[in-house]
């Protein structure tokens, strides 16, 4: 107990290690505040960011075209078709009808060459059509005639003719127009999903127009052989094809007028109606309006 108190020996080296190390250690105590600090204000930053986004995402209104709004399943067609019973008839009339459909300006997803050709390849079948019906029967019965064009004579013969014209138009417009395909695209909920039904799109599309030129070269040279024949032997007879195919043709121009006004009566009256069963009617709608 009596010994005298122990001396310790500094060793400046180590106390400079030392400090040193202390140094260190604060510094990155500092730079790791810093450092989660700025983590805050870039984590703040984005949350702001990704706020902003979303309330200007939420100011988008989506724009759907007439064929996506004809088309929607009917628990959507409620939410966004607020359309008045004259703009969906109009929306039917410029779809159905030839002329319309072929050289009215529409904001669609069809391919405006497409569309023009239609028309060309639409009146084609109406001549070729009302040309089969054309029997020896018929020629005795002009010839008996003297020549004179009779309407009433004519009229089954045109009305059958019409009638297999229009739904024939009417399959190569659902088959071959690109609407239905890139609409698909559209209704997808991710951006996944999007881009493959996008190339798959791609890839239908040009396969189905590939199809189209072919087939439509084909028989429209087919029909001009066929025509331009019939027309070298019968130089007299080739007008009342003519005329036959002319008034086919003006019924295919009336017929959407008339007929299309039942589709959109049902679709009004599913739609603005409350009962549970106008699902039904909206789908019967939906099904007279295709053709």
């Amino acid at each position: 107990m009596n010994y005298p108190p122990k001396k310790y020996s500094l060793n400046f080296f180590n106390n400079n290690l030392n400090l040193s190390k202390v140094n260190n250690i604060n510094a990155n105590k500092r730079n790791k505040k810093n450092l989660d600090t700025d983590l805050i204000d870039e984590n703040n930053n984005k949350n702001k960011n990704d706020s902003s986004i979303q309330k200007i995402i939420s100011k988008i209104k989506i724009v759907y075209t007439d064929y996506e709004l004809n088309n929607f399943e009917y628990k959507y067609a409620i939410l966004h078709d607020k359309r008045s019973f004259g703009e969906y008839y109009c929306s039917l009339i410029k779809e159905k009808n030839i002329i319309l459909f072929s050289f009215c300006p529409r904001k669609d997803y069809n391919s405006i060459i497409i569309r023009s050709s239609i028309f060309s390849l639409s009146f084609s079948i109406y001549y070729a059509v009302n040309f089969a019906f054309f029997t020896d029967e018929i020629l005795h019965k002009i010839y008996e005639d003297g020549g004179k064009y009779d309407v009433l004579y004519f009229l089954p013969e045109i009305i059958i003719s019409f009638v297999i014209s229009y739904y024939l138009t009417a399959i190569i417009k659902l088959i071959f127009l690109s609407e239905r395909n890139i609409a698909k695209v559209r209704q997808q909920s991710s951006l996944s999903k999007a881009n493959y039904f996008s190339e798959k799109a791609r890839k239908n599309l040009v396969i189905k127009y590939i199809i189209y030129f072919i087939l439509g070269l084909g028989f429209l040279f087919l029909f001009w052989m066929l025509l331009s024949s019939f027309g070298a032997v019968y130089p007299n007879t080739q007008m009342f094809i003519f005329k036959n195919a002319l008034i086919s043709f003006a019924m295919a121009l009336v017929y959407p007028f008339f007929i299309y006004i039942f589709p959109c009566a049902l679709r009004m009256c599913s739609l603005n109606s409350s009962q549970k069963d106008n699902e039904c009617v909206y789908k019967i709608s939906k099904y007279l309006q295709m053709f």
